[in-house]
């Protein structure tokens, strides 16, 4: 980001400068694409975001004054983290669109928020459902044991009350 704010300084203080003390201002990148320009004026600001890489330049020029007239221009040039006074630097379409991103994220933050929840309770519910199973099943095995030791010891009294009949044992 970059910022710059220029105004010609005035050598009578209280008093208001002539309509001849104006200034032509143009700023470019180094390939010639230009980001601002001012034309017969006494300040200015500008600003803009460098998608070039290179240096920018600030041209100032002043109308031929008869007589000759010295203009003092009180400059300032802010790049980067200095640059940051965004209260003055956005437009009114920028920033709504800019809000209506981020409520669009919002909403998309909101969604994902409600469907981590809704996973956790679906977890709960299947750990439930796991444990529960996993008793049932435990139950099931010791029924299970229980009716096999029942009918082995069944088939041993059976077998051994037909072995005494039959006189074998």
């Amino acid at each position: 980001m970059t910022v710059g704010k220029y105004s010609i300084d005035n050598p009578h203080e209280g008093q208001t400068l002539p309509p001849s003390h104006k200034i032509s201002v143009k700023v470019t990148s180094n390939t010639g694409n230009s980001y601002h320009h001012g034309d017969q004026v006494d300040s200015g600001q500008f600003a803009f975001s460098a998608v070039e890489t290179g240096d920018y330049m600030a041209c100032f020029s002043a109308v031929d004054h008869k007589p000759e007239v010295t203009l003092s221009i009180d400059f300032e040039w802010r790049t980067g983290v200095q640059s940051k006074n965004w209260a003055t630097l956005a437009k009114k379409s920028q920033v709504e669109v800019m809000e209506f991103d981020v409520k669009s994220l919002l909403d998309t933050v909101n969604s994902i928020h409600d469907e981590m929840f809704y996973l956790r309770e679906r977890e709960e519910e299947m750990q439930d459902l796991n444990r529960s199973t996993n008793t049932k099943m435990a139950w099931l095995s010791f029924l299970s044991f229980f009716v096999c030791i029942g009918v082995a010891g069944m088939q041993y009294l059976h077998l051994k009350t037909f072995f005494e009949k039959k006189k074998v044992i």
